[in-house]
C-alpha cells in the first residue's frame, strides 16, 4: 500500500463563481494556473474575464487585475453598464485593479520586443492589491507585430511561467483561426486548461456555447454546453445536472377540480406530489382552464404557484379565468401567485431555463404551471428542445415542486394526443381533453380522460368536462357522444388502449 505522501496530489482549482461553469470543470480553473478562453467576436470572452474577476472580490475575497490592450476603463464600465455588475464600485475599493495598456507601434518592434516593461506594470498591479486573479485581454493584441515563430514561443512561455511564479490564477482571451484557438496558434500548447466560447445563429435564434476543450491533470465536461448572457452576466446550464435522483412521494395535491380527483383512486385522490402533469388537446378544449383550477388550488393550501403563460398576458389570463369563477387577484395580492408572460419567440429556449431557475430561486414555489408547453417547438430543432424540456422537469422535481404543463394538439395533426413535442414518456400523469359530439351534428361537448398516472389508480373512462360560471366539472359520458370528424381514431386509440389497461388490472 502506498504512503499518503506517495499519492500524486490532487489539482488545485479556483472558483469561478459563474453559474453551472465549476459543476461541468468540477470545481472551477485550475488554481495559479493560466487558462485561454478563445472565441469569436461577440462570444463573451471578455464578460468572462471580467465576471471571474467579480466573483472572486465579492464570494472569495481574491482581488483581481484586469489587463486591457484593446479597451479603456471607462470602456469597461460601458461594457457592463447594463448588467448588475458592479465593476466600477470594486474599483473604487480597490478589490479589483484595471491596467490600460497601450501598444503604440514602437513597443511591437520585432527586433527589440521584449516584455520587461509589461512585466513591471503587471507585478507592480498584483502587488499594490494583494491579487490572486489575472485577466490578460486580449493577448493577440500584446503580440500582433512578433511574425517570428521562434521568438513568439519564447515570449508567450516566458509570458505565462511569469504568472505562474506570481501564483496567480490567469486568465487570456484570443480568437481562433481555422483549427487554432489562437491567431498565432501557440498558446494552446502551452494553456493548462482551454475553454471555447461560441455564438452562432441558426433559424435567426443567435445560440451560445462553451465547450471545455482541454484541462489538464482533471477530468472534465467534454460537450458543448448551452450559456446565456443577462444582466447577472454569464450562466452556463449543464445537461449533465439532469439527473434521475429525485426521491419518490406518497403524498397528494388536489387538482382544484373534486370531481377530477375522484377519478384517483387509492388514500388521498389528486395528482402525486412533485410529480408532472400534462393535460394535451386541441385549442379550445380547457386545457389552462385545468392549469388554473390546480393553480388555485396550490395557492388556498397557502402553497406559492409560479404560472408561465406564454400565449397570454397576465390581465387578459386572469379576466378569461374569472369568466369560469376562477378569481386570480386575491391570490396575487398575497403574493401565493405569480404570473409571468414572455412570448417565447423574444429569446432562445436556454435563456427560458435560465429565467424559470432564476424565477424558482426567488419566488419558491411549490407548484407551476407552463401554458401551454409547446409554444416553445418553434425556437429550437426536436433535440434541443427534448434535452432543454428533460432539464426543465428534472429541475422541478429535484425542488419538490408539483408540475402542470399543457400542451395544444393540432386538429388536423395525425399523430397522437400527445402534443407535438412527444413528452408523454416524461410525464407522471397525462391527461387528455377532446372535443366530442353529444347527439351526432347537433351539440358540441368536451371530453376528458386519463391516459396514464404513474403509481396511482385512476379512471380511465371518458368523462363530460362541463365549463360553467360556478367552475369545472366532471360528469360520466350518457348517451351517444361521438368525437368530432378527423379525431375519432385517434380518440378511439387511446381509449380502447385505456379500457383495455382497466381490464387488465381488474383481471378481466
Amino acid at each position: 500500500m502506498k504512503k499518503s505522501a506517495d499519492l500524486p496530489k490532487q489539482l488545485q482549482k479556483c472558483l469561478t463563481g459563474i453559474k453551472g461553469f465549476d459543476e461541468i470543470t468540477e470545481g472551477g480553473l485550475p488554481k495559479s494556473r493560466t487558462t485561454l478562453v478563445s472565441g469569436s467576436t461577440g462570444s463573451g470572452k471578455t464578460l468572462f474575464g471580467i465576471d471571474f474577476l467579480i466573483n472572486g472580490a465579492i464570494k472569495f475575497k481574491e482581488p483581481g487585475v484586469f489587463m486591457s490592450f484593446e479597451e479603456t476603463e471607462d470602456e469597461l464600465y460601458k461594457d457592463v453598464a447594463s448588467l448588475n455588475l458592479d465593476l466600477q464600485g470594486l474599483v473604487s475599493q480597490k478589490k479589483i485593479l484595471i491596467e490600460h495598456v497601450l501598444l503604440e507601434r514602437k513597443d511591437i518592434q520585432e527586433l527589440d520586443f521584449n516584455l520587461e516593461g509589461l512585466f513591471v506594470r503587471l507585478e507592480h498591479a498584483i502587488d499594490s492589491i494583494g491579487a490572486k486573479r489575472v485577466v490578460l485581454d486580449s493577448i493577440e493584441s500584446l503580440f500582433a507585430g512578433i511574425t517570428d515563430q521562434g521568438i513568439l514561443r519564447l515570449e508567450i512561455k516566458r509570458l505565462f511561467r511569469w504568472l505562474k511564479e506570481k501564483k496567480v490564477t490567469a486568465v487570456v482571451t484570443g480568437e481562433p483561426v481555422q483549427e487554432f484557438y489562437t491567431r498565432h496558434g501557440l498558446e494552446q500548447y502551452i494553456s493548462d486548461c482551454i475553454i471555447l466560447l461560441d455564438n452562432r445563429v441558426k433559424d435567426q435564434i443567435a445560440i451560445r456555447r462553451i465547450r471545455v476543450v482541454k484541462y489538464r491533470g482533471s477530468k472534465h465536461g467534454t460537450n458543448e454546453y448551452p450559456f446565456v448572457i443577462d444582466k447577472d452576466g454569464l450562466s452556463v446550464i449543464p445537461i449533465t445536472s439532469a439527473g434521475l435522483d429525485q426521491p419518490g412521494s406518497s403524498m397528494k395535491v388536489s387538482t382544484g377540480i373534486p370531481s377530477l380527483d375522484k377519478l384517483f383512486k387509492g388514500g388521498k385522490p389528486g395528482y402525486t406530489s412533485g410529480s408532472t402533469v400534462l393535460a394535451s388537446g386541441t385549442a379550445g378544449t380547457g386545457k389552462t382552464s385545468l392549469a388554473a383550477a390546480f393553480a388555485l388550488a396550490s395557492c388556498k393550501r397557502g402553497e406559492r404557484c409560479l404560472f408561465l403563460s406564454y400565449e397570454e398576458s397576465a390581465g387578459q389570463l386572469t379576466q378569461n379565468m374569472s369568466s369560469i369563477g376562477f378569481h386570480f387577484e386575491p391570490m396575487i395580492k398575497k403574493g401565493l401567485l405569480k404570473i409571468v408572460s414572455t412570448r417565447p419567440s423574444f429569446f432562445g429556449l436556454e435563456m427560458h431555463l435560465l429565467d424559470l431557475y432564476k424565477l424558482i430561486a426567488e419566488f419558491k414555489p411549490k407548484a407551476v404551471v407552463i401554458d401551454p408547453l409547446t409554444s416553445l417547438i418553434g425556437e429550437g430543432d426536436q433535440r434541443e428542445i427534448r434535452s432543454m424540456i428533460t432539464r426543465m422537469i428534472d429541475l422541478l422535481k429535484s425542488n419538490g415542486i408539483t408540475s402542470f404543463f399543457t400542451s395544444l394538439v393540432s386538429s388536423a395533426s395525425q399523430n397522437d394526443t400527445s402534443g407535438e413535442i412527444g413528452v408523454s414518456s416524461l410525464i407522471d400523469t397525462w391527461i387528455v381533453v377532446r372535443e366530442l359530439e353529444e347527439e351526432v351534428s347537433k351539440k358540441r361537448i368536451r371530453g376528458l380522460f386519463i391516459v396514464k398516472s404513474r403509481g396511482t389508480g385512476h379512471d380511465s373512462d371518458v368523462h363530460k368536462l362541463i365549463l360553467s360560471d360556478d367552475g369545472i366539472k366532471l360528469v360520466p359520458m350518457g348517451g351517444e357522444s361521438t368525437v368530432i370528424a378527423n379525431e375519432e381514431k385517434k380518440i378511439g386509440k387511446n381509449v380502447s388502449e385505456g379500457q383495455k389497461l382497466i381490464k387488465q388490472n381488474k383481471g378481466e
